[in-house]
């Protein structure tokens, strides 16, 4: 029996050594047959020409036209390849050996199951390691965060089976999945596109699984910094996008009362020092998040048509009620201190 095929896609741009580091680590893959594609995202570093020099032919390195995101970076590399499975990798993430076929194992035993997540491991050298995720929980005004995140690794998770979606750091796809949802939203460009694309999916019937034992390491957002004011801006702006696209309308009545409460408490974890606010404005400047946030708000609002015009189109085809629906994010839902005071 041949090994399963893969196509391994890491969208890279200014990647650095850590990029060669992740595609090295998906050239060692045991028992599956993959194919390893490089969406090079506009890098100045000269990091396309030393993958290219170092693997040769055993990768392939295609050009965007221009630094397109990350969703479009993805949905180029998905199309390059006709492989039934599709494991997305952050260039600055490390894969272990068995980490393709371990994710793809799971999936084959439920053909439900459209998409998988690893465990993800800070690649930080703390002993025991922390955890980035164990899949991802949702907050009720669209935010989202890694199940476990910063916890010493203890196996707490080991037994859990099914996540709500999978972080786009580490993360396989049944391609008939994402034929069916069409890929990535482009317009997201950066964070919160893993998000869309994992409810999006839930929403069309597909199941999440959770491996444990399929390993994946991390260097938390070299790419764009773990406490920039960018990054803050994206992530704000794309969590209300995803509100009004995807979630239960009694979540988004709610949503301002959430937000008032999760940003009341970022603010008291600035002050005491606290949380992502306080690393942030430790790094820029305390008016770094109001900054921000006033300028996802504004681009939000102006996306906002666009937004419900594919809730009605996403909604039309879903193929799990209303009532399943608010039922699977209770499950997974995040709480308020876990996503404010916590780094």
């Amino acid at each position: 029996m041949s090994p399963p095929r893969v196509v391994a896609v890491v969208v890279n741009h200014d990647g650095g050594r850590l990029v060669e580091e992740s595609v090295a680590s998906l050239l060692a893959q045991r028992d599956v047959d993959l194919e390893a594609v490089v969406v090079d995202n506009a890098s100045r570093d000269g990091s396309p020409q030393r993958l290219s020099g170092r693997f040769g032919p055993a990768v392939r390195v295609m050009h965007a036209p221009g630094n397109v995101g990350f969703g479009a970076g993805c949905n180029l590399g998905v199309r390059a390849s006709d492989a039934p499975w599709v494991l997305l990798l952050n260039p600055d993430a490390r894969a272990e050996p068995d980490l393709a076929a371990r994710l793809v194992a799971r999936a084959e035993a439920d053909p439900r199951v459209g998409m998988v997540a690893p465990k993800v491991l800070l690649d930080d050298g703390t002993q025991p390691p922390r955890i980035d995720t164990c899949g991802h929980l949702l907050y009720p005004d669209g935010l989202n965060r890694g199940r476990g995140r910063l916890e010493p690794d203890r196996g707490q998770y080991d037994a859990l089976t099914e996540a709500l979606f999978p972080s786009g750091a580490a993360a396989l796809f049944r391609r008939s999945a994402l034929d069916e949802a069409g890929g990535f939203d482009e317009s997201y460009f950066l964070y919160g596109d893993d998000t869309e694309l994992g409810l999006r999916l839930r929403l069309l019937g597909w199941d999440c699984g959770f491996e444990p034992r399929a390993i994946a390491w991390h260097h938390y957002s070299q790419s764009v910094g773990a406490w920039s004011e960018l990054k803050a801006y994206h992530v704000e702006r794309n969590r209300v996008l995803v509100l009004l696209t995807l979630l239960p309308w009694s979540w988004v009545l709610a949503s301002p009362a959430w937000t008032a409460l999760r940003l009341g408490l970022m603010a008291w974890g600035a002050v005491t020092g606290r949380g992502a606010a306080a690393r942030l404005g430790e790094s820029r400047s305390l008016l770094a998040l109001p900054r921000a946030a006033l300028r996802a708000w504004r681009d939000a609002a102006r996306r906002a048509p666009a937004a419900l015009r594919a809730r009605r189109r996403v909604l039309r085809g879903a193929r799990i009620s209303a009532r399943e629906w608010s039922a699977l994010l209770a499950r997974h839902r995040l709480g308020a201190r876990e996503v404010s005071l916590t780094d």
